[in-house]
């Protein structure tokens, strides 16, 4: 599939909570999750909520970014959209890093195959851990586990390879 966008859905859990009722530390680090991704700000809005909680935006030329906290919980739930050459890859890491976060489940779409039925792709969805990665689906095929960086994860071949 040739997906003119790639999309991130992230649950952080396990988070600082107060880097997540933190508005200008969150805007911060959405922005800089934004510029590791390798795309253009055009503007951002965040919102804090009483008694505790933040929601907000990052919009790009390339798509957007958005968060929405629950600091009482330790959790974030985040959305990077990105079209073009966008790396949504890149501010995950970014967050998972400024949140603090001790777990984070992705989901990976792919998504605007305009000639193509189905238009979405579900890539991947997958567990990080302090243990490592759980995949939990995977479009792709083969699955061998391998350590990377001396943790238990699992390598995925693509189909036909």
């Amino acid at each position: 599939m040739k997906a003119t966008g790639r999309h991130l859905l992230v649950e952080y859990k396990n988070c600082n909570p107060l880097v997540l009722n933190d508005r200008l530390l969150i805007e911060e680090l959405m922005r800089s999750a934004a510029k590791a991704a390798d795309t253009t700000i055009v503007t951002s809005v965040f919102h804090p909520f009483f008694p505790q909680g933040i929601s907000g935006v990052v919009v790009i030329e390339e798509s957007h970014l958005s968060i929405h906290t629950w600091p009482e919980y330790g959790y974030a739930a985040v959305d990077f959209f990105t079209c073009g050459d966008g790396l949504p890859e890149k501010a995950h890491e970014v967050l998972k890093q400024g949140l603090e976060a001790k777990t984070s489940e992705i989901m990976f779409v792919n998504r605007g195959a305009i000639s193509e039925e189905p238009a979405m792709e579900m890539v991947s969805h997958l567990t990080e851990s302090e243990q490592g990665q759980t995949i939990h689906f995977s479009s792709l095929r083969g699955v061998e586990d391998v350590t990377v960086e001396d943790k238990p994860f699992r390598k995925i071949a693509r189909a036909g390879k």
